[in-house]
């Protein structure tokens, strides 16, 4: 039991750590500890460093704020909400608890968001672990890591991809403190949405990773990962906005804030450098995992094809409409040219051909429909669907599905676009930037998905079985969400056939004149 400085049982929940002392809150009848320090910040002689082991704190530390994020890049106003937030402590977890019982031996499920590698942070409404501890019984953890230039920017005297390395770090606190809060570190699961999932999928590929959680939830994998040479060379563009070099020694100094405008400036103009970046810079990504051969030997889905994450219990799925939201947001949603249309397809496609096979393929479908099914297939159907292949042709199990109810909000124009899940998973379905794809007010049909997929989660974390049978290259069953849950044949053959030999290697620097 936890008993707060007055003795009144529970009220103030108070639990140790490594570190200390910590003195949560109790709301809605889940113990909430926020803002624990997991590492050292990574500012002044510790800046591009691979995460430190945090110092202990004398007496009782209050756990009732989210820690300050780290340097955002300007999407969705999250870079004027880190410049806000006080402090460089960036390296903080949350944590909810049905009860914070070291006996209890709990699930628990361990959040990544994503964000294009580029913004992210746990502190967000969208994020609350609250209902999802307290209906699924599971212990929910959150954290922060370093972004953009900071945590993936191929700095020469860094380590590579310091934004996995912290992430590391999380879940080995996680492994060293969690049954104080009531969670069971022998079931921990990984779970992450969009650059989280690939997140998700780096960490089921690094030997630093091993051990440290037994099942994975990839919610909507990205499929772009850097070779070393093509994430410098980015770097170098990034530094060059401020006369200097991508090396610690230049950027050390550098206000955290001037570096992630920096990397902005960069995403704004990508175009101007697609002789040299290739697709990475038609859609704009500066930022992704790199493929170094040390932190990360190979790709996702190379390692897991070769047995990486057999012993690794995975569920992995895509939103239907991927990239709508992202094609609203580029103004482009209904005005996409047939000229716009058929770069995209030679640009995305896998392979000389593949203009031609998805015009075969779906012979009835306009411009704007080969713009958003090119796109979602190379950004995240393929990917996620891939790594479901990949983890079965190693030897694991894999359980996959995909969303396909339509969005309501925004006059229902969305479909099941990118991000729908999250409110979905989280069961925060008014709150947040994500709600909005929800509606104005979150209706029965909404609360019961969510409901549905909450459950789904939780009994995976619980259990390694989600409710329906595992994937296969044979039968392919994927549990479809949508007004109904459906088990179905793999819904997207078409795409699937036209991917079917594509590899997704790491993106190269391409070859210039």
């Amino acid at each position: 039991m936890s008993v707060d400085a007055s003795g009144v049982p529970g009220s103030r929940p108070e639990v140790r750590v490594a570190g200390g002392v910590l003195r949560g809150a109790r709301e809605e009848g889940v113990a909430v500890f926020r803002g624990i320090p997991f590492a050292e910040p990574p500012v002044g002689p510790l800046r591009f460093a691979a995460p430190r082991p945090v110092r202990g704190w004398d007496g009782v530390r209050p756990a009732v704020s989210y820690g300050p994020p780290p340097p955002q890049g300007g999407h969705f106003g999250m870079d004027a909400l880190a410049r806000d937030a006080a402090g460089d402590d960036w390296l903080t977890v949350n944590v909810w608890a049905p009860e914070p019982d070291p006996g209890a031996g709990l699930p628990v499920m361990v959040w990544i968001q994503g964000g294009a590698y580029t913004i992210g942070m746990s502190g967000l409404p969208e994020y609350d672990g609250g209902r999802l501890a307290r209906d699924g019984g599971v212990v929910v953890v959150t954290f922060n890591y370093r972004v953009g230039l900071e945590g993936f920017g191929q700095i020469e005297g860094a380590p590579a991809n310091r934004g996995l390395l912290d992430q590391v770090a999380a879940l080995e606190w996680v492994r060293d403190n969690i049954r104080a809060f009531g969670g069971d570190p022998g079931r921990v699961t990984v779970f992450g949405q969009s650059a989280g999932a690939g997140s998700v999928a780096a960490l089921l590929a690094m030997p630093r990773a091993a051990g440290l959680f037994g099942r994975a939830v990839a919610q909507s994998v990205p499929g772009t990962f850097f070779t070393p040479d093509l994430a410098a060379d980015i770097a170098a563009a990034c530094a060059a906005e401020l006369g200097l070099r991508p090396t610690v020694a230049d950027l050390s100094a550098v206000d955290p804030a001037r570096l992630s405008a920096a990397g902005d400036a960069v995403a704004t103009k990508m175009v101007q450098w697609a002789d040299r970046w290739g697709a990475a810079a038609h859609r704009a990504i500066p930022f992704s995992p790199v493929v170094d051969g040390e932190t990360l030997p190979v790709t996702p889905w190379e390692a897991l094809a070769d047995g990486a994450a057999r012993a690794v219990e995975l569920l992995v799925g895509h939103t239907r409409d991927e990239t709508r939201l992202l094609t609203a947001l580029d103004g482009l949603l209904g005005q996409v040219t047939p000229a716009r249309a058929e770069t995209a397809l030679h640009v995305f496609g896998p392979g000389q051909d593949a203009a031609h096979r998805y015009h075969e393929a779906y012979p009835a479908a306009g411009p704007d429909e080969l713009y958003e099914l090119v796109g979602s297939d190379w950004l995240f159907r393929m990917p996620s669907l891939h790594l479901a292949e990949a983890q079965t042709a190693g030897g694991g199990r894999a359980h996959a599905y995909e969303l396909t109810w339509p969005a309501p909000g925004m006059g229902g124009v969305l479909g099941a676009c990118h991000g729908l899940d999250v409110p979905l998973v989280f069961g925060n379905l008014d709150r947040g930037q994500p709600a909005v794809l929800i509606g104005e007010s979150p209706f029965p049909e909404a609360e019961e998905l969510s409901a549905r997929m909450r459950g789904a989660w939780t009994e995976f974390a619980a259990h390694g079985d989600p409710g329906w049978p595992a994937y296969d290259t044979g039968q392919r069953l994927v549990q479809l969400f949508g007004t109904r849950t459906t088990l179905t044949a793999y819904p997207e053959e078409a795409s699937r056939r036209i991917w079917q030999d594509h590899t997704f290697p790491a993106l190269p620097l391409l070859d210039t004149p």
